[in-house]
């Protein structure tokens, strides 16, 4: 039996440090760069990333914190595979608005186990919210 409609095709999708990440691509995530246990990241702000205020919706805020941290993770580790958050905690300073940018850092890498923040910061420079977590490496 054959099919009508054939398989979509699918569309070339942005890298993330050598990952698919689908839900990142379908934001319009930019990776910068993650190397030596530090990352970038950014985003336009779309309106349909906002909460009722108007400003970056908090989930859309610790996604970007956590893959922020996941990257920087694995570039300490020079780690192929991803990584696994543990726990992360966020705190929310003032609105997200405009370009959002994201940079992660590790504070203390181990075997298996890394110790991250990150924040995000707004047009005029100001960290917009910030966060820490733990992740470890995927085997």
């Amino acid at each position: 039996m054959s099919s009508s409609n054939p398989t979509p095709k699918i569309q070339d999708r942005t890298s993330f440090f050598g990952l698919d990440i689908p839900f990142l691509d379908h934001l319009g995530v930019v990776p910068e760069y993650a190397e030596n246990g530090k990352s970038r990241i950014s985003l336009v702000l779309k309106p349909e990333f906002t909460n009722s205020f108007q400003v970056a919706h908090g989930g859309l805020v610790m996604t970007l914190l956590d893959f922020a941290m996941a990257a920087a993770a694995r570039s300490a580790a020079k780690h192929p595979l991803g990584v696994i958050t543990i726990d992360m905690t966020t705190s929310f300073l003032r609105p997200s608005v405009g370009s959002i940018v994201v940079e992660g850092s590790v504070l203390k890498a181990g075997k298996t186990v890394n110790y991250c923040e990150a924040v995000v910061l707004n047009d005029a420079g100001e960290i917009t919210a910030k966060a820490s977590g733990t992740f470890i490496l995927r085997k």
